[in-house]
């Protein structure tokens, strides 16, 4: 079942309900431009200060971090936010507005879907899964039958939001659930389903939960959180960052972390790096899911635009059509505002790190927009 109850919403966060109103990105924008109050500050650090600067550029990179700072202070916002980037010389920027900080532990909201799937992708990659299993080759008593559409779904079909499974049932949100209780209660609510996996895009917690389940099972442990230990331990991320909403025993994949913007920006910069996948799960994580799915629920909506999905991402397109280049700009924005994202045609990542109100996932992007252009300029320039 959908939950369309404002008051359930409170309690139950996704990343955007087709039941809430449409907010406009120009109604947005245009407020971006009043000031408001709140204390600030930033910092830029250049780990190689002997690059020789551009020449050809009249631009200096302090001023223009001085500029965000101003900018950045004088944006109207509904929250205190940290907002950092990080570009290919690995030079970072960072901005803290108010009580926010860098080091701030927010509610994940959607941006864990990006975490999921790289951490299921890795055990993929260590040979542990393989993106063609299906549920019913790692899940005994997977209660879907062998004629429904739905035993066709595999591992790729579930990252990618398009496995046929729209429906959520109640327990996902349920902190006293067991996880594994309320997968298969996931597979009973939508076994009659009759969509025909990878026709369909919906946008929905209860794939990763059936993927994370895949996951446990087939790297023989207990719970989730036994594979995110493992993950942390093998790369040195998220230290301080749980699985732990609504609950440790029923962690929800698609939107039950707390992390900082600092955690946050360095596992970005890590999978940018190539140091948690290799090049041929990259190729998987970026690759365009939805380009012949039809798009039946997508979040994006809200803002006016057509985006794609690949593994726990989207591929954004400033468009009313999809028609941009997949995987030019990647992101795991949250219901909660907050907006992690990895620009690969300019080569650099970036985080708005953020807890509003839920529903506010345009408010984020528009403040990311707002300040975009002189990032853009910050990039450029090495003077």
């Amino acid at each position: 079942m959908r939950i369309e109850s404002p008051a359930l919403f409170s309690k139950f966060p996704v990343l955007f309900s087709p039941a809430m109103s449409r907010l406009t990105v120009s109604l947005l924008l245009g407020s971006l431009c009043s000031a408001c109050g709140g204390s600030s500050g930033a910092s830029g650090t250049a780990p190689d200060s002997s690059k020789p600067g551009n020449s050809s550029t009249l631009c200096s990179v302090t001023q223009l971090e001085t500029e965000m700072n101003n900018q950045l202070t004088q944006i109207s916002t509904d929250t205190d936010f940290s907002f950092a980037v990080e570009r290919e010389d690995g030079r970072r920027y960072s901005y803290q507005r108010g009580s926010s900080r860098m080091q701030t532990l927010y509610e994940s909201a959607s941006t864990s879907k990006l975490v999921s799937a790289v951490i299921i992708l890795r055990l993929v990659e260590q040979g542990y899964l393989k993106l063609e299993d299906r549920p019913q080759e790692r899940i005994s008593n997977w209660p879907i039958a062998s004629n429904s559409p739905l035993a066709a779904m595999n591992l790729a079909n579930l990252l990618s939001f398009t496995s046929g499974l729209t429906d959520e049932p109640l327990c996902i949100n349920a902190g006293f659930m067991n996880f594994e209780s309320c997968v298969n209660t996931i597979a009973s609510t939508n076994s009659n389903n009759q969509i025909v996996p990878g026709t369909e895009f919906y946008y929905a917690s209860t794939h990763l939960q059936v993927a994370g389940l895949m996951a446990i099972k087939a790297r023989g442990v207990a719970s989730w959180q036994e594979i995110f230990s493992e993950f942390k331990q093998q790369t040195g991320l998220f230290k301080n960052a749980s699985y732990d909403l609504p609950s440790l025993n029923n962690p929800r994949l698609a939107g039950g972390m707390h992390w900082s913007g600092e955690e946050y920006l360095d596992f970005l910069s890590a999978l940018k790096k190539g140091r948690l996948l290799n090049a041929a799960s990259m190729t998987q994580l970026l690759t365009d899911r939805t380009a012949n799915a039809k798009l039946v629920y997508s979040p994006a909506a809200a803002l006016g635009e057509v985006w794609h999905y690949g593994f726990g991402s989207w591929h954004e397109c400033q468009s009313s059509s999809f028609n941009c280049a997949p995987a030019t700009r990647i992101s795991s924005p949250g219901a909660y505002g907050a907006y992690p994202y990895w620009d690969r045609n300019k080569s650099y990542v970036g985080i708005l790190a953020r807890q509003g109100d839920l529903g506010t996932f345009t408010k984020g992007v528009a403040v990311e927009r707002a300040i975009r252009p002189k990032v853009e300029a910050w990039l450029a320039c090495l003077g």
